[in-house]
């Protein structure tokens, strides 16, 4: 599924890149006729010049708009990894250069691939979809929520500490948990793990992907783990008893 928007980012990219020639274009026309006072009347050239000054606005409006479309995920309305990336460098120079504080955490969705192919991928985006807009629904405006590729999102927080996002990283994780599906009379969950890197001086962009993905992969262990345990656990609640002899 992380492939499935490629194709229209490549076709909204090329169109952005056609409109920016267009207004180059527009750009030349501009400064050509604007200066062609010899050979034209001056009310000729001044609606010459607010014509191309109204085209040469439309044009880097749509280049404007290409551009943030190039940059959002289709299907979920949130940023993606092009942008998610760009918010993380940015970030990481402030982090820098003023010595604030910031946590990058990164969430892979649990049992999307089940749901998937159980009940069709039409499934899946509904819980894509209802995740996106938990991990909204759980941090600030300034903070930054993007899908990074299939099942796997990012979160990029503000001045917050390690304890500190741990903590929110365990509400991401609850707050998907507690969604719930019905897909075919059949009720499902999904569930995401969570893995966080803390932003410092010494960090750049790849190693707090790297660290965040590894925090992740331990955190999908342990709740699987967990899982295993208190499995047998609810079959024996849910059990009757045997009678003693």
């Amino acid at each position: 599924m992380g492939w499935a928007g490629y194709p229209m980012k490549k076709k909204r990219m090329a169109a952005a890149r056609r409109t920016a020639k267009r207004a180059r274009h527009w750009r030349g026309r501009l400064r050509a006729e604007g200066g062609a006072g010899t050979s034209a009347t001056p009310e000729p050239i001044g609606r010459t010049i607010r014509r191309l000054k109204s085209e040469l606005a439309k044009a880097l409006q749509r280049i404007e708009d290409l551009t943030a479309s190039a940059e959002r995920d289709f299907l979920l309305d949130i940023v993606n990894r092009r942008r998610f990336s760009r918010e993380l460098d940015r970030s990481i120079a402030y982090i820098k250069r003023y010595h604030a504080t910031g946590a990058l955490i990164l969430l892979d969705v649990d049992r999307l691939k089940p749901i998937n192919d159980a009940f069709g991928h039409a499934a899946g985006d509904q819980v894509l979809k209802a995740v996106a807009g938990a991990l909204v629904s759980q941090v600030r405006s300034s903070d930054v929520v993007g899908r990074l590729g299939g099942d796997e999102f990012g979160v990029l927080l503000w001045n917050l500490d390690e304890v500190d996002a741990g903590g929110k990283a365990i509400a991401l994780e609850r707050a998907i948990d507690e969604l719930s599906f019905s897909f075919d009379n059949t009720t499902v969950h999904a569930g995401a793990s969570a893995g966080v890197a803390i932003l410092d001086m010494g960090m750049d962009a790849q190693s707090a992907f790297e660290a965040a993905d590894r925090a992740m992969y331990v955190r999908k262990a342990q709740r699987r783990l967990q899982a295993e345990v208190t499995a047998p656990e609810r079959t024996a609640q849910s059990s009757p008893r045997s009678s003693g002899t």
